[in-house]
């Protein structure tokens, strides 16, 4: 019996970079070389009144292994999970959990506070809180007859 990785999205996550590359899209800005991901985490990203809200899903992962960038708007996660050699001589008989590389990118909109923005991880969640920018309300000026 062979022991077969199970990558449910491999060929659907393969279809959108042919697709991209095709179209003259490319993920990387041309001085930066395209990274390589083993896998992506899954993302739910909030909006509440003040703050963004993002969090990822990265269970074994080492927290010394994530690192959370913001350049230009763009917020950055990336990292590697690193998970023992699993074969049949290990007593595999399915292999589902990907190891490797991750790499996940996200435009921020123009309201969120570059300056403000926190990382934390907590039991394989890593939670960023992106604070909104206080805005300046417009306000009526009352015109004085002379």
């Amino acid at each position: 019996m062979n022991v077969s990785i199970f990558e449910p999205y491999r060929l659907f996550n393969q279809l959108h970079r042919d697709l991209d590359r095709l179209a003259g899209r490319t993920a990387a800005s041309e001085d930066e070389v395209s990274p390589v991901a083993n896998w992506a985490p899954a993302i739910d990203i909030r909006e509440e009144e003040r703050q963004f809200v993002l969090h990822a899903d990265l269970p074994g992962v080492d927290p010394a292994q994530i690192e959370v960038t913001l350049d230009n708007g763009v917020l950055t996660l990336r990292g590697r999970r690193e998970l023992p050699g699993r074969d049949e001589r290990a007593g595999y008989r399915r292999v589902e959990r990907l190891s490797g590389d991750f790499f996940r990118r996200f435009a921020l909109p123009d309201t969120a506070d570059s300056n403000a923005v926190k990382a934390r991880y907590t039991h394989g969640v890593l939670e960023v809180l992106i604070p909104k920018q206080a805005q300046v309300l417009p306000r009526r000026i009352e015109v004085e007859a002379a």
